[in-house]
């Protein structure tokens, strides 16, 4: 009778004893959550997050303790991913000539983007950043770049050293480099944007080519412009802007075996890439274009907008020199160009170019993740490319890019783990972004508001 009554006083004093996890009052708690660690490649199992003042504040493995907060999400069985970049963003401006610039931003964060890189800049985008910085709108974090510097808007050396200052004073994140410029006036910019310590990114114009583009260390080199053309070798004497779409007349000249000098000059350089696949497999394929338009996803674009992308795809594929065989060969020669930067370049960036022909933002992020799957990419290497890398790439590692304590409450939770099949990246559960949480409930209901209104446009 003592003994028991001993066992039942310990009994009683090891529940009265039971840890609690101590939280601040405004604090929120996932529970039993499955942590990716995408720097290491590990699960963590069974993790207590806490997340308070926009950040993670603490991981904590679940050990029988008692969790008292007055928020508390359940993660049973659920993975928790850091928030996607997408890192070739587009963001409507008043030259749209359409306010949707609330519904874009949602449809990034429906699909768990919680960090964009706008290509294409306009002073609004500037006080955009600074308001979803302060969270007084609902948006993923946002660099921009400068308005577009292209073979118009930058005609001569003059111009380059008026306007990169100015862009620069106005606080634009980086130069957005776009067809035609010409070589001299690139390399006015080159100087006077290090001179403004601001740097530059995107196309690489025929005058410029992609050697002279990796040696003047763009920031990043985006749709892997320029990358084929550089494959073609110099003793044929090619008319460089006879290339076509991205190098794709050029296809049959192109020697493979020059890939791995390119992609060693691009690391040697520091220079990323952003793939933005999804445009190739998706714009420049065969593929029907009624048959994309009909995609679930489609009905969050304006009705118009898919009529302007079936005529756009459909002009673009039924010209005289458009053959599906030679796509084919094309589209192969980019994933060698792919899997070789990942594996001994600077690296790759993930980001798709939406809105852009069947390419709705955020749902694009699924079909770039699949083009650099195709190309042999492993899921791990794939989901850096939206996480660990962007932070790296912004000098921002562990403020964003993993769920690290201290770093921003971005991240998604999933019914799967993405390492073993990245479609599990699909069935989202919620999102937390800078410490706001959207549970899927919320991010469904407005979708549905978000299509109706697309479907009147």
């Amino acid at each position: 009778m003592k003994s028991i009554l001993a066992l039942l006083t310990l009994t009683i004093s090891l529940s009265a004893c039971k840890q609690q996890i101590k939280v601040k009052d405004d604090s929120t708690i996932i529970t039993n959550v499955n942590v990716v660690d995408v720097r290491s490649g590990k699960i963590l199992v069974n993790q207590h997050v806490v997340i308070s003042d926009g950040q993670t504040q603490d991981i904590i493995p679940d050990e029988g303790q008692e969790v008292k907060s007055t928020s508390v999400i359940k993660g049973d069985g659920l993975y928790m991913v850091p928030g996607l970049t997408e890192m070739h963003a587009h963001i409507p401006s008043p030259a749209w000539g359409r306010n949707l610039t609330k519904e874009t931003l949602f449809l990034y964060l429906s699909n768990g983007v919680t960090t964009i890189r706008g290509m294409l800049g306009h002073p609004a985008h500037l006080e955009l950043r600074e308001q979803a910085l302060n969270s007084e709108i609902l948006s993923p974090r946002i660099f921009t770049s400068s308005p577009s510097v292209n073979g118009n808007t930058f005609p001569d050396k003059a111009t380059a050293r008026k306007l990169i200052p100015a862009y620069k004073e106005a606080g634009y994140d980086f130069l957005k480099i776009h067809p035609g410029i010409k070589l001299d006036v690139f390399e006015e910019i080159v100087e006077i944007a290090n001179n403004n310590n601001i740097g530059f990114a995107g196309h690489v114009p025929i005058d410029v080519g992609i050697h002279n583009a990796l040696s003047s260390k763009y920031l990043t080199i985006d749709h892997i412009d320029g990358f084929l053309e550089g494959l073609v070798p110099s003793e044929l004497g090619v008319d460089p802007s006879a290339n076509g779409f991205f190098g794709y007349d050029f296809t049959d000249l192109a020697n493979v075996q020059i890939i791995d000098s390119l992609v060693a000059k691009s690391k040697e350089n520091g220079v990323w890439v952003v793939p933005t696949q999804s445009l190739f497999d998706r714009w420049f394929s065969p593929a029907d274009p009624r048959e994309l338009a009909s995609e679930d996803e489609m009905k969050y674009m304006p009705a118009s907008t898919i009529e302007n992308w079936v005529e756009s795809k459909q002009g673009l594929i039924s010209g005289e020199t458009y053959d599906p065989e030679k796509w084919k060969r094309f589209n192969d020669i980019r994933r060698k160009l792919l899997f070789t930067l990942n594996e001994n370049g600077q690296g790759l960036l993930l980001g798709s170019d939406a809105p852009q022909v069947f390419n709705v933002p955020g749902f694009s992020i699924h079909h770039e993740m699949k083009g650099m799957s195709d190309a042999g990419i492993s899921n791990l290497d794939i989901i850096r490319s939206g996480t660990l890398n962007p932070a790296k790439f912004f000098d921002a590692e562990g403020e964003f890019g993993e769920i690290v304590p201290g770093a921003s409450a971005d991240f998604i939770l999933i019914a799967g783990n993405p390492l073993e099949d990245l479609d599990n990246l699909k069935k989202l559960r919620g999102v937390m972004v800078r410490g706001n949480w959207l549970s899927k409930e919320e991010i469904d209901s407005k979708l549905e508001e978000i299509a109706e209104r697309m479907s009147k446009l």
